[in-house]
């Protein structure tokens, strides 16, 4: 009897089995959202913000009512230049990780400005990621903080 006990066990212990855990939906918090003021007729402006993956994924596009056009660039020093282009791929969010947008760094541009964006409003944003759902947020309009000042708090 104790010889088909054990085998009637783990043979009930299988067939409870119903593989790994589902993984946990994808999700991106967002803070500090702020897009630059557009003086003097500009077209475009960037805006800046920072990005919390819960799982590995990537910002892959972004899009406002306000502009024609939405880009995610990086900043980079090349032979003591600095130039701009935009990431055709996406920015990486690692898991876990806060990951900043921000003057003088990776941020987005807002290109073809329907009308300018003045101080002290806010501006719609959608952000499309490549695993959790695409989200709205609203940034304010304002100057961010020199670099080593702190968050933009709009």
């Amino acid at each position: 009897m104790k010889r088909l006990i054990l085998p009637a066990a783990l043979l009930a212990l299988a067939a409870c089995d119903q593989g790994p855990a589902p993984e946990a939906p994808a999700a991106v918090a967002t803070s500090d959202a702020l897009c630059r003021p557009t003086p003097n007729g500009r077209d475009a402006t960037g805006c800046y913000l920072t990005l919390t993956a819960s799982r590995n994924d990537r910002l892959v596009s972004v899009s406002s009512p306000a502009a024609d056009e939405g880009q995610i660039h990086e900043m980079k020093v090349t032979d003591g230049m600095m130039s701009m282009a935009e990431l055709e791929d996406g920015l990486p969010l690692p898991a876990g990780e806060a990951v900043s947008l921000r003057p003088g760094g990776d941020h987005i541009m807002l290109i073809g400005l329907k009308q300018p964006l003045v101080a002290g409003e806010q501006v719609s944003l959608t952000l499309t990621f490549e695993h959790a759902p695409a989200m709205g947020i609203r940034a304010m309009v304002g100057q961010p903080p020199a670099a080593g000042q702190g968050t933009p708090h709009g």
